[in-house]
């Protein structure tokens, strides 16, 4: 679903608990190689991560409710989710952008095995110039580092 008017918001304190219903359903739609378990020790994890990231920027429906949300620290995507049902219609694109030329975000880190992210980020420009074996958490999920070419 194309919309030209997209607008990007502050996401408020208010917005957590939907927040994290876009992560959940975002990982479970993109993160295929992650298991139940790995997503169940993730959750405490991302509902704190989202309480205490400040700012983090949202895209909105028409009643309000964020679908889609970044966050940028020091120059770095940190984190970058789009509802599966909004998927394809420029949320990610946008707030890649926003991140880019108002952030000044010029770094991302993604799963190896999410190809769909890697593929997204190489098509707004990042290009890979590093990898670890294991994810932050120690985990065997190799992460490719991207920045802008």
């Amino acid at each position: 679903m194309k919309d030209d008017t997209i607008q990007i918001d502050k996401a408020t304190a208010a917005d957590a608990p939907r927040l994290f219903e876009v992560w959940e359903a975002s990982v479970r739609a993109t993160h295929d190689f992650l298991s139940e378990e790995a997503i169940a020790t993730l959750v405490p994890l991302v509902r704190e991560l989202l309480g205490t990231f400040a700012p983090l920027y949202c895209l909105r429906d028409a009643a309000g409710a964020p679908y889609a949300f970044i966050g940028v620290a020091d120059g770095n995507i940190e984190m970058l989710f789009v509802h599966p049902e909004r998927r394809g219609g420029g949320a990610g694109r946008a707030l890649a952008a926003f991140a880019i030329g108002t952030l000044g975000a010029t770094r991302v880190d993604v799963n190896e095995q999410n190809g769909q992210a890697a593929g997204f980020y190489a098509r707004m420009g990042f290009r890979q110039v590093g990898r670890s074996a294991r994810d932050p958490f120690g985990h065997p999920y190799p992460i490719l580092h991207l920045e802008l070419a």
